[in-house]
């Protein structure tokens, strides 16, 4: 969706409301299409002192396989992002403004990029995941395999010898 901002911008005290959904089940993270509902967006841009100030609020359901243990992940994520736009920077490297080039905001890019970037590293199940067995592949999780992971440095072999 992009925004039109020419009338928040010339007058002082004006808003515009917005309302929308964005697809994002495209979008490829690790190997999965993890969204699995539209990205719901909801916010406002604010005329602030010769800039403006854009909230928003993003909502979505999420599936992804946990990094450890494979199982499949089943979240809703909400977020919230405020950001100052303004219709020009004077200082080429200022991440603390977006600049808006003809009054012209692509919010779906710049929505994409908030979340991405708010979006854990690790997809866990839980943060105390064991994971597989590195031998037999068992969940780790659903209790003990049996195998024999304990495993002897090679170089100690020889003082294994002399206690034995």
């Amino acid at each position: 969706m992009v925004l039109d901002l020419r009338n928040v911008f010339l007058e002082e005290g004006a808003s515009l409301p917005f309302d929308y959904e964005m697809d994002l089940s495209s979008t490829d993270i690790d190997g999965a299409k993890p969204f699995v509902s539209p990205v719901s967006i909801k916010g406002i841009v604010r005329n602030s002192e010769g800039s403006a100030r854009l909230e928003a609020e993003a909502g979505f359901d999420f599936s992804i396989p946990c990094d450890r243990c494979a199982e499949q992940i089943d979240r809703h994520y909400s977020y919230r992002f405020e950001h100052l736009l303004v219709l020009s920077l004077n200082e080429e490297d200022n991440d603390s403004y977006i600049e808006v080039q003809d009054y012209q905001l692509d919010l779906d890019e710049l929505i994409r990029a908030d979340i991405l970037l708010e979006l854990p590293t690790k997809f866990l199940c839980s943060p105390d995941c064991k994971g597989l067995c590195p031998k037999c592949g068992r969940n780790l999780n659903e209790g003990p395999c049996g195998c024999n992971t304990h495993q002897m440095d090679p170089r100690l072999e020889v003082l294994k010898k002399l206690i034995d």
